[in-house]
C-alpha cells in the first residue's frame, strides 16, 4: 500500500514478529517498529525513583495519592535503547501510527508511546482485530485519536493493583513470610483454590451399593438384544446415590428418603431377583436436540486447550500470540462471541464445500454472550481473513503448538456456523418382584443421533474426565410397555462418593470467568502468578494450594474479608468498566478506594471502613501471626490437636500434648515456636488434603514421620524410612543414609535400604595399607583413599567397583580441566534487543536462559520448549537491569574480616563501657527510644 508520495510513516506495533508481518503489507514509505510491549510503568523498586522524587512521602508507591493519585512513570531499563531508536526515528518521519493493540493494554502503550516520544509531527491511532492485507490496509485508512477514557480505566487499574499490592504485602511480611505478596486478582484467584482443598479436607467418603442387571429381550428386533440397567428404586423409595449423602459426615441427608444399600444389602437382593421374571413398565421417547457451541472467546480456548491439548493457560496464548501475529487467526484477548458478517459468510461457505448443503442452516447463526461484565469490543477467536485456511492448508507451516491449536479454532469457528446435532433419547422402567415380594425398579436411559450437524466437525470436552462425550450413542432394543425381559446377570456394584474435584487451569478460569474477576488479558498471568508466588503447586492439571496459601487467605479472611470478597473485586471490575466508557471518573473512585471518602464511587464498605490505608494499618496490632500460621486439622484420640504450623523453613505439624503448657509466640514474627518433640515434617509433595489421621499418625512415629522397612538381617534392629530436613533417608541404630538421587522413598525396598546403609563400603585395602571406600556425597558417587577423591560415573558403582578399579581410578591424575560443556537444551535465536544467540542450558539449579555473558534461570512452571524468545529476552533484560550480583567474600577474606572485626568490637567495648561508667556517674538513666521498623515495598 503505497504511502502519499514523499511521505514516510512511522508504524509502531509492540512485538518484531507484528512488525515484520505488518512491514509485508504495507511497502515503501512505511517503517514499523517495535516498541517490545509495556515502554514505561510504575517504578519496581527504590533504585528505579527518580533522584528528584526521592525524598517524597509517595515514592515508595510511585503515585501522589494526595495530588489526584499523579503516577510516577519510568522507563524500563530494558527499553531504554529501542526507546532512543524509535525517538530518532520519529524525528525522521513525517507522520507516526501507533498499531498497538485494540484494548486497554494496547490502547496505554500507545499513550505512552506518545508521553515517552513526544513527537512534532502527526500521530494516529491505527486499530484492527486481525493481521491480513486487507485489515491493515484499512486501518491505515480510518485511523482514530487514543481513546483517553480506554486509557484512564488501565492507569486505574495499574494504580489499584500497586496500592493494593504495596499496602497489604508487608502485612504478609510482617506476619506470615517476607517477600510474599498479595494481590487484587491473585488472592482472590488462591482463595477459589484454597476454599476448594477445605472442602476436599472436610470430606468423609461414603459407601453405597446398587445392582447392575444385564437384561435381554426374548426377540430381538432393531437394536442390540441385551442392555444393561440399574437399580433405581426398591418398593417405591429410591436408591440412594453419591449426591443424598452429606460430604462432611458421609452420612444420608436428612429427609432424603432413599434407601441405602450396603454390600450385603445389595448382594441378598440380586440373590433374590435371580430366575424372576423382569417386565417393562414404562417407556418415553423424546426428540433430541443440541445447538452448537458459541466460537472461542479467551477464556474458553484456555479451557478447551487445556482439557484436550494439555496445554497451560501461559502457553495457549503464547501459542495464540504467535498466531496471531503471523496472521492465522483474529485477535485473541476477547470476551465477545460475535463473528463479522463476512467470516460468518466464510465459514458457511467452507462448511457446503467440506460438509454439504444440509450441513448449513437456512440462516447464519449469531450469537450472544454470557460473561459477567463483559467490556472487549473484539470478534471471536475466529481464523484470520475473508477466506478461511483449513488445517490441511497451514500444516506446513506452523509448529507442532501452533497447529494444534489453529485446528482447534477452525474447527470451533466452523461448528458454530453448521446445523444442530439432532436424534431421539429413550428412558425405559423395568419392575422385577423379588422371592421376597420386593419391587425392584431399573431403569435405563438410550441416545441415538440421526444427524450428527455441527458434531461432525467438533465435540467440546468436559472437565470430568468420566463424563460422555456428547458425540456418543447409546443404543437400547426396541421397547414396548408390557414387554416381558429374562436377566442374564445380576451384580452387586459398590461406589464411593468423591470429594469435589481440585481445579485445573482451565476450571479456575472459567469459575473466575462466571465470578466477573479478571479479564481475557490477565487470566493467564493470574494462572502464572499464584504459582510463581509459591501459593499454588500442580500435579498433572491439578491445582493444590500450599500450606502458605491457607495461611495468606486465613489473614486475609478474618482481617480483610472485603479484600478477597469476590462480589466486591467483580465491583472493581465493573467500576473500570463504567471508566472505560467514560461514565465514571477514575480519581474519584481512587479516592474512595484508597481513603474512603463516600462519595458514590467505589466501593462503600470499604469507603466507610475509612479507605484500605486506614484499614491496613489499624488492623495491623490485631493480628496474631503464630495464629494466622496455625491451620488446625482435627483432635486425635488422645484428645491432642493437631495443627500445621507455617514456619520459615517450611510447614510442619505439631500436636499438643496433655498436660503440657505450650511454648508461647515467639517475638520475631512468623517464628516457629513449641516443643521439638511435638513437631514433625510435612514431606514436599504432599497435599493438604492427604494429611489425613492416618498419615498424620504415621508422620508423628518417632518425632519425624518414618516408615519400617523391615529389620536388619544381620542386626535384628529395624530399618526405618524417615524425613528429614534434608530429604528422606533410611535408619537402623546408629547408622543414616540418605536416598540417592534416583530412588524414590515411595517405591523403596528392604533391600535397597540395606544396601544404602552399607556405605560407605570398603571396597579393600591397598598396598600401602590404607583402605579405599565408595561413597556417596553432594557431588555424586565417589572413591576415596586417604585425601585422594575420584568421582564414579554411576550410582551403582558405589556398590559393584573392584578394589583393582578403584586404584586404577585413585592413581590417575587430577584432572584440572572441566569437563566438556554439555549441549544447549534449546538454541532460541537472536535476541532482538542485543541481537546476541540466545540458548537454554541445564545448570546446576535448574535450566536456564542465556546469551553468554547474562544469565535468567526460568521460572516455576516455565519450559525450556515453551519460552519464547520474547520472554527469554524480557528475562535477560530484567537481570541486566538489576546490574551484577555482589560477589561473595573468600573464606580467608571472611576470616580476615571476622578477625578484624573481633578486635574492633573488643576495643570499642572497653571505650564504650569506660565512657558508660564515667557518664552514669555524672547523668540520671535515660529509657532508651524503641527502634523503628524498616522494609523494603515490593508488588
Amino acid at each position: 500500500m503505497p504511502s502519499n508520495a514523499g511521505t514516510t510513516r512511522l508504524v509502531i506495533v509492540e512485538s518484531p514478529a507484528k512488525a515484520k508481518t505488518i512491514s509485508g503489507y504495507l511497502g515503501p514509505g512505511y517503517v514499523v517498529e517495535a516498541s517490545f510491549g509495556h515502554v514505561r510503568d510504575l517504578p519496581r523498586n527504590a533504585a528505579d525513583v527518580p533522584a528528584k522524587y526521592k525524598g517524597e512521602p509517595w515514592a515508595r508507591l510511585g503515585v501522589d495519592v494526595d495530588n489526584g493519585f499523579h503516577a510516577l512513570y519510568v522507563v524500563s531499563a530494558d527499553r531504554r535503547q529501542q526507546i532512543n531508536k524509535l525517538v530518532k526515528l520519529a524525528k525522521e518521519v513525517d507522520e507516526i501510527f501507533l498499531a498497538t493493540d485494540e484494548d486497554r493494554e494496547g490502547e496505554a502503550i500507545a499513550w505512552h508511546l506518545v508521553e515517552t516520544l513526544k513527537p512534532k509531527v502527526p500521530v494516529k491511532r491505527m486499530v484492527f482485530h486481525e493481521i491480513t492485507k486487507p485489515a491493515i490496509q484499512a486501518a491505515v485508512a480510518n485511523p482514530r485519536e487514543i481513546d483517553r477514557d480506554l486509557v484512564d480505566a488501565q492507569e486505574a487499574r495499574r494504580i489499584l493493583d500497586r496500592l493494593y499490592g504495596y499496602e497489604v504485602s508487608p502485612v504478609l511480611w510482617k506476619k506470615v513470610m517476607p517477600k510474599l505478596s498479595a494481590g487484587r486478582v491473585q488472592s482472590v484467584a488462591t482463595r477459589i483454590v484454597v476454599e476448594r482443598e477445605r472442602q476436599r479436607m472436610a470430606f468423609r467418603t461414603a459407601e453405597y451399593w446398587d445392582i447392575l442387571a444385564t437384561l435381554a429381550v426374548a426377540k430381538p428386533g432393531e437394536g442390540p438384544r441385551t442392555f444393561n440397567a440399574t437399580l433405581v428404586a426398591l418398593n417405591g423409595d429410591r436408591i440412594a446415590t453419591g449426591k443424598d449423602f452429606e460430604p462432611t459426615t458421609g452420612r444420608v441427608r436428612a429427609g432424603a428418603g432413599v434407601v441405602h444399600l450396603d454390600e450385603g444389602g445389595a448382594r441378598g437382593l440380586a440373590a433374590r431377583l435371580a430366575d424372576r421374571p423382569f417386565t417393562v413398565t414404562r417407556v418415553e421417547e423424546k426428540p433430541y436436540r443440541r445447538r452448537p457451541y458459541a466460537p472461542f472467546i479467551t477464556s474458553t480456548l484456555q479451557q478447551e486447550a487445556a482439557r484436550k491439548l494439555r496445554f497451560s493457560s501461559q502457553q495457549t496464548m503464547r501459542t495464540a500470540q504467535r498466531l496471531y501475529e503471523n496472521g492465522y487467526i483474529t485477535y485473541m484477548r476477547t470476551d465477545s462471541v460475535n463473528l463479522s458478517e463476512t467470516a460468518i459468510a466464510a465459514a458457511r461457505r467452507q462448511i457446503v464445500e467440506l460438509y454439504g448443503e444440509r450441513s448449513v442452516p437456512p440462516e447464519p447463526r449469531r450469537y450472544t454472550g454470557k460473561v459477567k461484565n463483559a467490556q472487549e469490543a473484539h470478534e471471536a477467536i475466529r481464523p484470520a481473513g475473508d477466506n478461511f485456511r483449513t488445517p490441511g492448508d497451514v500444516a506446513k507451516e506452523l509448529s507442532g503448538e501452533e497447529f494444534k491449536l489453529y485446528e482447534l479454532i477452525w474447527r470451533r469457528t466452523i461448528a458454530s456456523q453448521m446445523t444442530d446435532a439432532v436424534g431421539s433419547s429413550v428412558s425405559v422402567r423395568i419392575r422385577a418382584v423379588s422371592s421376597a415380594q420386593e419391587e425392584a425398579d431399573f431403569g435405563a436411559t438410550g441416545k441415538t443421533i440421526t444427524d450428527p450437524g455441527f458434531l461432525r466437525a467438533y465435540v467440546e470436552s468436559s472437565d470430568d474426565e468420566n463424563a460422555e462425550a456428547e458425540d456418543a450413542e447409546r443404543r437400547l432394543p426396541t421397547l414396548v410397555k408390557d414387554q416381558p425381559l429374562t436377566a442374564d446377570e445380576l451384580a452387586a456394584q459398590g461406589h464411593h462418593t468423591q470429594p469435589p474435584s481440585r481445579y485445573t487451569e482451565a476450571s479456575l478460569v472459567k469459575a473466575l470467568e462466571e465470578l466477573g474477576i479478571g479479564r481475557p488479558s490477565t487470566y493467564a498471568s493470574i494462572m502464572q502468578t499464584i504459582q510463581d508466588r509459591g501459593y499454588v503447586t500442580k500435579r498433572g492439571q491439578a491445582m493444590i494450594p500450599t500450606f502458605l496459601a491457607f495461611a495468606v487467605i486465613g489473614l486475609m479472611e478474618r482481617h480483610y474479608p472485603r479484600l478477597i470478597d469476590y462480589d466486591f473485586t467483580a465491583s472493581m471490575e465493573n467500576e473500570l468498566d463504567e471508566i472505560a466508557g467514560g461514565d465514571h471518573a477514575a480519581v474519584d473512585f481512587l479516592t474512595s478506594f484508597y481513603f474512603g471518602s463516600a462519595n458514590g464511587a467505589g466501593d462503600q464498605a470499604i469507603a466507610h471502613a475509612g479507605g484500605l490505608k486506614k484499614l491496613v494499618t489499624e488492623n495491623l496490632s490485631e493480628i496474631d501471626a503464630r495464629s494466622v500460621n496455625s491451620i488446625p486439622l482435627f483432635t486425635d484420640d488422645e484428645g491432642r490437636e493437631v495443627v500445621v504450623r507455617v514456619g520459615r523453613y517450611g510447614p510442619y505439624l505439631q500436636r499438643a500434648v496433655p498436660g503440657e503448657q505450650q511454648a508461647p509466640a515467639a517475638p520475631a514474627e512468623g517464628e516457629e515456636g513449641g516443643s521439638q518433640g511435638d513437631r514433625a515434617p510435612i514431606p514436599e509433595g504432599l497435599a493438604p488434603d492427604e494429611l489425613t489421621p492416618e498419615k498424620v499418625h504415621e508422620l508423628f512415629l518417632g518425632g519425624g514421620g518414618e516408615r519400617k522397612l523391615g529389620d536388619d538381617p544381620s542386626t535384628g534392629e529395624p530399618i526405618l524410612l524417615k524425613s528429614g530436613r534434608f530429604g528422606p533417608y533410611v535408619a537402623s541404630g546408629e547408622r543414616k543414609s540418605s536416598l540417592l538421587r534416583s530412588q524414590s522413598p515411595d517405591d523403596l525396598t528392604l533391600e535397597q535400604a540395606l544396601r544404602l546403609l552399607s556405605l560407605p563400603r570398603l571396597v579393600g585395602v591397598a598396598p600401602d595399607g590404607g583402605e579405599v571406600l565408595a561413597n556417596n556425597g553432594r557431588y555424586g558417587p565417589y572413591v576415596k583413599r586417604g585425601d585422594e577423591f575420584r568421582s564414579l560415573d554411576s550410582e551403582d558403582k558405589m556398590f559393584t567397583v573392584t578394589l583393582d578399579e578403584a586404584l586404577a581410578l585413585l592413581a590417575a591424575p587430577k584432572t584440572r580441566q572441566r569437563r566438556a560443556a554439555a549441549p544447549p537444551l534449546r538454541e532460541m535465536g537472536v535476541d532482538p534487543l542485543t541481537e546476541k544467540p540466545l540458548v537454554i542450558k541445564d545448570g546446576r539449579f535448574g535450566p536456564y536462559v542465556t546469551d553468554g555473558e547474562t544469565n535468567a534461570s526460568l521460572r516455576r512452571a516455565q519450559t525450556p520448549e515453551a519460552l519464547t524468545l520474547e520472554e527469554a529476552s524480557e528475562m535477560l533484560a530484567e537481570k541486566r537491569a538489576k546490574g551484577p550480583a555482589p560477589k561473595k567474600a573468600t573464606k580467608k577474606a571472611a576470616a580476615a574480616k571476622k578477625t578484624t572485626a573481633a578486635k574492633k568490637t573488643t576495643a570499642a567495648k572497653k571505650t564504650t563501657a569506660a565512657k558508660k561508667t564515667t557518664a552514669a556517674k555524672k547523668a540520671p538513666a535515660k529509657k532508651a527510644a524503641p527502634r523503628k521498623a524498616t522494609s523494603t515495598p515490593s508488588e
